[in-house]
This record gives structure tokens, C-alpha cells and sequence, in this order.
């Protein structure tokens, strides 16, 4: 990107990343590495021309949560329920929705973006 002079580095964190919760300490920590990284990075490569942005899932239902999700009690579909309800939109994500911001950050349409945090997570975060 260097050489080029141009590019898109589209980093994934968390609304963990920028938000509390009660538990998972070290990955909260983690996901606000990536957060602030991510606007040092814009701020540093800017001048050539390499745009840097985050992108900030709720809940997601890859195979990872879903695994997760179906220990609890009452299985996977508890687990669902659950968290739909902790996000405004009344639903979790899926894998897609996450791939359709990547999409968007990395392509030529958001050229004028960078430092930018991509908040996927039906409203989650604006509450």
C-alpha cells in the first residue's frame, strides 16, 4: 500500500471495543486496542493516501456464538432470544451484514472516509 500509494485497511473490533460490560475484561481491552489503532493508523498513513476505518459487530451469529449460544441454558434458541433483545432492531446479525460493511469501507464508494468506526449492531451501541 505504501509502494501504491493507496489502499483500505478495514480493521474488525467490537462494541465491546467502546463499550463496558461486566465480563470478558481482556477482550473488551483487546477490541479498544483495535478502536484506538485504528484512528492512530488513519492519522498516520493519511498523507499517503491509505485510508484506515473499524468496523464494531454486536452480536453476530457465526459459528463461534452459535456454539457458544447453544451451552446455555435452553440451548441456541434461548440464547437467540436473549441477546435479539438487547438490540433496538429486535434481531442479531449475521455474518452477511458484516461482510456488506467490510464491502463498503474497503471500495472506492467511501474514499473520503477514514478513522471512521462502523457501528453493525441494530442500534445496540446507541443506547
Amino acid at each position: 500500500m505504501l509502494q501504491n500509494q493507496k489502499g483500505s485497511i478495514v480493521n474488525l473490533s467490537s462494541i465491546y471495543g467502546t463499550l463496558g460490560a461486566h465480563e470478558l475484561t481482556p477482550y473488551h481491552a483487546a477490541k479498544g486496542a483495535v478502536f484506538a489503532m485504528t484512528r492512530q493508523d488513519a492519522i498516520s498513513y493519511a498523507k499517503n493516501n491509505i485510508r484506515v476505518n473499524s468496523i464494531h459487530p454486536g452480536t453476530i451469529m457465526t459459528p463461534l456464538v452459535k456454539e457458544l449460544g447453544s451451552r446455555m441454558e435452553g440451548g441456541l434458541s434461548a440464547y437467540e432470544k436473549l441477546m435479539s433483545e438487547k438490540h433496538p432492531i429486535g434481531h442479531v446479525g449475521e455474518p452477511i451484514d458484516v461482510a456488506y460493511g467490510c464491502l463498503y469501507l474497503a471500495s472506492d464508494e467511501s474514499k473520503f472516509v477514514t478513522g471512521a468506526q462502523l457501528y453493525i449492531d441494530g442500534g445496540y451501541s446507541a443506547m
